[in-house]
């Protein structure tokens, strides 16, 4: 049961998080959490910043949060974030569900699965698209052996120390609502 709760607080402050960006929260499974931007809805390059945003704040929000049956031990995720086509759509009748398809599905989720504790582990797709702005800063990885990809470049994405950085949320933020003495918000591994 304490598994059962702790990925329900988790959870539940991922969903609050995400709801400040545009972006989508595709599907749960087992402890990873799929989110997507630019579907279903396109924005143009706007995909990769949301990401991004989100996932930082994510990684803060992680930083706060507290594990109920364990209080004085501190969580700690891995996201994986690429830029890429995909498809997307309702699959099934029984239990329609929306799901998205494709090589970036797959690269998205290597990179979460060889990222570090507490880190954002950027494709080079993803990286080409956020390079020029000022509200992050991207570190060379190196050269990541992919699993049916092989090797690939990648890097480590953190907020800019740029003090004329922004970044705010793309929508209006509201309180975050609280579990206990959890802050609840929310988390995503693309």
């Amino acid at each position: 049961m304490e598994v059962v709760d702790l990925l329900n607080d988790l959870y539940t402050l991922f969903d609050g998080v995400i709801e400040a960006y545009d972006v989508y929260k595709v599907e749960t499974i087992g402890d990873a959490y799929v989110v997507v931007s630019g579907l279903p809805q396109r924005n143009e390059q706007r995909h990769a910043f949301e990401i991004a945003k989100m996932s930082l704040q994510v990684i803060a929000a992680i930083k706060a949060f507290k594990i109920r049956h364990k209080p004085n031990e501190q969580l700690a995720i891995r996201i994986g974030m690429h830029s890429g086509p995909c498809a997307a759509g309702v699959v099934g009748l029984k239990m329609p569900r929306y799901c998205i398809f494709g090589d970036s599905v797959n690269i998205a989720s290597r990179l979460e699965s060889t990222s570090e504790a507490m880190k954002i582990h950027v494709s080079i797709a993803a990286k080409t698209i956020l390079q020029d702005s000022k509200d992050f800063a991207l570190e060379y990885r190196g050269e990541i052996d992919l699993k049916g990809r092989g090797a690939m470049k990648t890097y480590w994405l953190h907020q800019s120390s740029d003090r004329y950085s922004s970044l705010t949320p793309s929508k209006t933020v509201l309180p975050m609502p609280t579990l206990g003495s959890a802050p609840l918000a929310d988390v995503l591994v693309m």
